[in-house]
């Protein structure tokens, strides 16, 4: 046992090379994830170095070449399928490159962020995905350029700081939500976040310091106000943190004089929060009310009926930002920029369709 433990700690480069059947100098460049090799070199050194069981020596790396071949991501919440699906993406992006990817979670919280940001720039990580819980707040992220180390947001972007953005469509997919609502004839629409603030009612709209709620309470009522819907702002709701909150939150819309017809759920935790709220009032989808939730996530599938969604191709915005970031450490020159990856509605059968005298 021992001895095979001793030979798995001394495969080398040189070996990982004799197995892939390439030059050392190209699988250092695979296992160093620098350079430039073709994708199918890439995957036969790196299937070569999982068979061989490689164990790059880290501290010998980041000695040579002053990289850690490490990727650092701070996300808002790991438990919301949105952010285990974007880590996925980015983690796979990451490890086809030869980098590692540390996680950390901040909870939505900026000190835990702060907290992250800090211990993974002392891990000497080469660069950062970072999900900003609030995006009026970036002494921290500023402190992140000032060390010299690449930075992605992703998800809600900080105009100001000047860095990399990967973000949803956020306006135009709650305006495509809202606008679809319209037309099957709802005029009193309810948009409920789970964004923590001190009133659930909306005053101001540049208050909101999450970027991409900010933007899709911007996209609904805006379309509302296209269609002459008055009073729209009464229906938006915040602090929709946990089920009692959302359940709190859903029976004062409820109890409202003119209460709302339909929901729209800023992500698939506040959805699923509001669908198990109407299901203890007792109220039937869409019979009683109707819902609309952001992403595609398994549990609006299995649900009676099934819940009409807001299609975020999260994966894939995961995977975007990660290239970005790959892009900036191998030294290409790419302008800063945001990247808007679309969505899509897809209809189900949350929605019912209101006749005049029903509003």
């Amino acid at each position: 046992m021992e001895e095979s433990l001793a030979s798995k700690r001394s495969v080398t480069v040189a070996d990982v090379a004799r197995a892939a059947n390439v030059s050392k100098a190209t699988a250092a460049r695979v296992l160093g994830g620098y350079g430039v090799v073709s994708d199918r070199v890439r995957e036969q050194v790196l299937a070569a170095a999982t068979a061989l069981e490689y164990r790059p020596n880290e501290l010998a790396r980041s000695m040579t070449t002053g990289k850690s071949g490490i990727i650092g991501v701070v996300v808002g919440d790991i438990e919301n399928a949105f952010f285990s699906l974007a880590v996925r993406g980015i983690s796979d992006v990451a490890r086809m490159a030869g980098f590692n990817v540390i996680i950390a979670n901040s909870g939505e919280e900026i000190e835990a962020e702060k907290s992250a940001v800090d211990l993974l720039i002392g891990k000497r990580v080469d660069g950062l995905i970072v999900t900003p819980a609030r995006c009026d707040r970036m002494e921290h992220l500023q402190d992140i350029r000032r060390v010299g180390v690449p930075l992605v947001l992703f998800d809600r972007t900080i105009p100001e700081l000047g860095v990399d953005a990967v973000t949803g469509d956020d306006f135009d997919a709650a305006a495509s939500a809202t606008r679809h609502l319209i037309d099957m004839g709802h005029r009193r629409i309810a948009y409920i976040s789970a964004m923590d603030a001190e009133s659930e009612f909306l005053d101001d709209i540049s208050s909101i310091s999450n970027s991409a709620v900010r933007e899709r309470v911007e996209g609904a009522l805006r379309e509302q106000a296209d269609a002459g819907i008055e009073e729209a702002r009464h229906y938006v709701r915040l602090g929709a943190t946990d089920q009692p909150k959302t359940d709190g939150v859903v029976e004062r819309l409820l109890q409202d004089a003119a209460p709302p017809t339909a929901l729209i759920a800023s992500d698939s935790l506040v959805g699923l929060r509001v669908f198990k709220s109407l299901q203890t009032l007792g109220l039937s989808i869409p019979r009683d009310i109707s819902m609309i939730s952001f992403l595609d996530a398994d549990w609006t599938t299995v649900t009676t009926p099934p819940i009409t969604v807001i299609d975020q191709p999260v994966y894939e915005m995961g995977k975007e930002a990660a290239e970005r970031l790959i892009s900036r450490l191998s030294g290409k020159d790419i302008p800063v920029g945001r990247a808007t990856i679309k969505t899509s509605l897809i209809p189900r059968g949350s929605v019912a369709s209101l006749s005049r005298s029903d509003h």
